[in-house]
């Protein structure tokens, strides 16, 4: 009597189940990863953006240090026609100051500095436009059309700290016109469009500090490190 055997393979795969469930998992590991590669790039961004406000920051301040710290009280008596005049005015949103560029400058020697806000555009851009002090030829000063030192700037306010002439008294005030001594101090406030906070700059004339009240012989400079 014969035997016969029966073999059986049994093949062994996945159930649709564990398929979805198998991609279900996967889907939500692929949301995580691009997840965390969105907020990385975000994060990135942010930091690449607060160095650059930074920096801009520091050169507009280095700016203001290097050339109205050091603004000389002359007056504008190089025109016989022309009633004389002091070289510093100070406005809300703009300044004027006479300050001196060094020798290995294009354009050495004083210059008349003016600093305002233009409308460029959509915007307002922080400009500071130079020509010498003295006139070139036969009083004729040349033009200088501006040079961007900030774009995008919402507001530009400077006040200036010294003694009141009505008053008698020291104390900020919002404007300096029509006066024949410098303030002591400058302070200066920008606003940027994007909202970014940037701390008030305060530059200290050195020329003022002679005439200063004894607890500002010492100077008082505060801005970005």
């Amino acid at each position: 009597m014969s035997k016969t055997h029966y073999t059986s393979n049994k093949q062994t795969g996945f159930t649709l189940i564990e398929i979805m469930l198998a991609m279900t998992l996967l889907s939500v590991m692929m949301v995580l990863l691009f997840g965390t590669l969105r907020i990385s790039a975000q994060s990135w961004e942010a930091g690449e953006g607060k160095v650059a406000q930074v920096g801009e920051a520091a050169l507009v301040y280095q700016f203001f240090r290097r050339h109205l710290g050091v603004t000389q009280p002359l007056w504008q008596d190089f025109n016989p026609e022309l009633e004389q005049a002091f070289s510093f005015v100070g406005r809300s949103d703009a300044l004027q100051f006479v300050s001196p560029l060094p020798a290995s400058a294009a354009r050495p020697g004083l210059q008349l500095f003016t600093v305002y806000l233009r409308q460029m555009g959509g915007g307002k851009w922080l400009t500071v436009s130079v020509q010498p002090f003295f006139p070139v030829a036969e009083g004729q000063a040349a033009q200088d059309e501006g040079v961007v030192i900030l774009k995008h700037v919402n507001s530009f306010q400077v006040s200036y700290f010294g003694m009141d002439p009505l008053s008698g008294t020291s104390g900020w005030q919002d404007e300096w016109v029509d006066r024949e001594a410098l303030p002591r101090l400058v302070k200066i406030r920008i606003v940027r469009d994007n909202e970014l906070y940037w701390p008030d700059m305060f530059i200290a004339i050195r020329a003022a500090a002679d005439t200063a009240d004894p607890e500002f012989s010492g100077g008082i400079e505060q801005g970005f490190d």
